[in-house]
């Protein structure tokens, strides 16, 4: 767990929901919104994935 929490790409996506939730909270409710959440999703998502990868990698080379 401390792998995915510690991983620059998780937290620069985890920084990333700060500005998603900011516009939600102000801005106006349209489909706009919900590509903003849908593509903060995805980046969790790839960044996630990519801690799992280079785990499994550095693995496979031990």
């Amino acid at each position: 767990m401390r792998k995915y929490l510690f991983s620059g790409a998780v937290l620069t996506s985890l920084f990333g929901a700060v500005g998603v939730i900011k516009a939600t909270a102000a801005g106006p409710r349209d489909w706009r919104l919900l590509l903003m959440w849908v593509s903060w999703a995805a980046t969790l998502a790839i960044a996630i994935g990519t801690v799992a990868d280079e785990q499994k990698r550095r693995e496979l080379a031990e």
